[in-house]
């Protein structure tokens, strides 16, 4: 019997798939935060390359070439200041460089019941860190510090074995349980794997017996200045492609057909699609920007080249209806909207089989459903091309979408939970419609419609009323200006103190802080770019998971 996607998100999703993936970086900053011992007696030596080091294979690579710039950026922001007891000191780590590689993954399935299974995923990576130490210091801190920390890790009595190897230091930890971690130390750089062959790969590269990523043709020129970057190949996106199609289909529906489907989909969908991807972060004077280059095939960049265009004239005065308490909004900025829909649809259709593309298409209409929209088709035919939705909760159960008017007879034909035929409701210069079971409300004013949760689409009306609306954000003229076909705002209410936990004391033990982002997004020649502005940016998300 084929096993059904576990119906436990956080069994299956939280504990599995982020507990593991996210302890490659969370190994790598250990390593690296705790070398400022090393760093006392360091020798004076010059950067290395070291994509020179890694497998041309990499599937996942990611570097930072001065691990004390990088830290100290995630400090220079109002958030940290509030909370911090006092500023991090990062000067010893000065010119650290570290590099992880993820080389391939491991699947397997847990059986649960005899209908269901868990997926666990493990990556095979490599941490490299080049410590510019002199050997000894660094076979000292390899053998003490990342020899206590893995036997904290795996709950104590953690063996050890040392071997003298390849003109270097080889240490081996078995854990209670038969799991075991790697490291290699040769002169001033250590290699820390959960892999043995991972280790092996990258000193087979050292001695020229095989090719580095550094051959592989991969620019990263743009990368120089960054604080860091990272790439992932398309293997590496065919590989996690798996399971994103997976996770997607837990958070997309409850029901098992809909998951199943999803699961099914989106897989070839992303490995059709996307031909890989390079990060990198930059201190900005607002925050940190994080910059995704998305490379698309060139069938699916050249459709969205010609479909997903900006108008020449920007449309703005949506976001007057919007109270400034709003958890987040994301403003569709399209000449065409009805186009762009299409060929979205089209394109993700394409790159599965037919009968799947067929279906689709047909299960697009419900895209829109959390807005009350049951016919997407003919309400994106009836709209002008500004499009703003907003959340007024974390979880996103207070949705609402505020349009343009271009045909309200079609856009009323497209809200099937709402009966247009009875007289609305007046209200000042708006007139409001509720579904029978009063969650969902349309309102039309001044040529716009603000359509969804019921006592949200209230509160934009009242926000335009009182003139207390998210124009006067500070983010406000950033979040409307440019070239982006989609502009994001969001707000995130949880992860500064964690953050700031990691890196040193807070003054109060939970405390929060209110931190905001934004991310907009446009085509580009080969494909699709985001930048995401904030004050921790990625590099502050992954060290989020490890704050204990």
């Amino acid at each position: 019997m084929k096993p059904q996607i576990c119906t436990d998100k956080h069994r299956f999703f939280t504990r599995n798939l982020k507990n593991n993936f996210n302890k490659i970086f969370f190994l790598s900053v250990f390593i690296c935060a705790n070398l400022w011992l090393i760093f006392l007696f360091s020798c004076n030596s010059q950067p290395s390359d070291l994509r020179a080091l890694a497998p041309a294979e990499t599937l996942v690579y990611l570097e930072t070439n001065d691990l004390s710039k990088t830290l100290d950026s995630l400090t220079e922001n109002k958030a940290f200041e509030t909370l911090a007891k006092n500023k991090s000191d990062f000067s010893t780590l000065a010119k650290m460089q570290i590099a992880i590689a993820v080389t391939g993954f491991e699947t397997s399935e847990q059986q649960v019941t005899t209908e269901k299974a868990v997926l666990n995923f493990k990556p095979r990576f490599v941490a490299i860190a080049e410590t510019h130490a002199w050997n000894w210091q660094t076979l000292k801190f390899t053998e003490n510090k990342l020899g206590e920390f893995v036997n904290e890790t795996y709950g104590g009595e953690v063996s050890l074995e040392k071997i003298d190897k390849n003109g270097g230091k080889f240490f081996v930890w078995t854990a209670k349980d038969g799991r075991k971690v790697f490291a290699f130390v040769r002169n001033s750089r250590i290699y820390f794997g959960n892999d043995e062959s991972a280790i092996e790969k990258c000193l087979a590269v050292g001695r020229g017996e095989a090719d580095s990523l550094a051959k592989s043709g991969k620019n990263f020129e743009n990368a120089k200045d960054a604080l860091a970057f990272g790439y992932v190949s398309s293997d590496g996106i065919a590989q996690i492609a798996n399971l994103v199609g997976v996770s997607a289909a837990i958070e997309a529906s409850d029901e098992d057909a809909g998951r199943s489907f999803i699961a099914e989909v989106l897989p070839p969908l992303l490995r059709n699609s996307v031909k890989e991807i390079f990060w990198t972060a930059t201190k900005e004077n607002n925050g940190i920007e994080d910059k995704y280059s998305i490379t698309t095939a060139p069938e699916v960049s050249s459709v969205f080249k010609e479909t997903l265009v900006p108008p020449t004239k920007n449309q703005t005065n949506s976001a007057e209806f919007l109270p400034p308490e709003i958890f987040g909004a994301t403003r569709y900025n399209l000449k065409n909207p009805q186009i762009a829909w299409r060929s979205l649809l089209l394109v993700a259709a394409k790159q599965t089989d037919a009968l799947s593309g067929k279906i689709l298409i047909e299960f697009s209409d419900s895209l829109l459903a959390a807005y009350g929209v049951s016919d997407a088709e003919t309400f994106i035919s009836a709209i002008d091309s500004d499009i703003l939705t907003a959340q007024f909760d974390a979880e996103g159960e207070k949705p609402v979408v505020i349009v343009g008017v271009k045909d309200s007879t079609n856009l009323k034909k497209s809200i099937a939970e709402i009966n247009f035929k009875i007289p609305g409701e007046k209200q000042e210069n708006a007139e409001i419609w509720k579904s029978e079971d009063g969650e969902i409300a349309a309102a039309f004013t001044e040529n716009k419609l603000i359509l969804g949760d019921a006592e949200s689409v209230l509160n934009c009306l009242q926000a335009k009323k009182n003139k207390r609306n998210f124009t006067g954000n500070a983010l406000y003229k950033t979040f409307i200006e440019g070239d982006s076909v989609a502009a994001t705002f969001g707000k995130d209410d949880n992860s500064a103190e964690k953050i700031v936990k990691v890196l040193t004391e807070t003054k109060t033990e939970n405390q929060r802080v209110v931190t905001n982002y934004i991310t907009k997004t446009r085509v580009i020649e080969k494909g699709i770019e985001r930048k995401t502005v904030s004050p921790f940016g990625l590099i502050g998300t992954i060290l989020e998971q490890f704050e204990r």
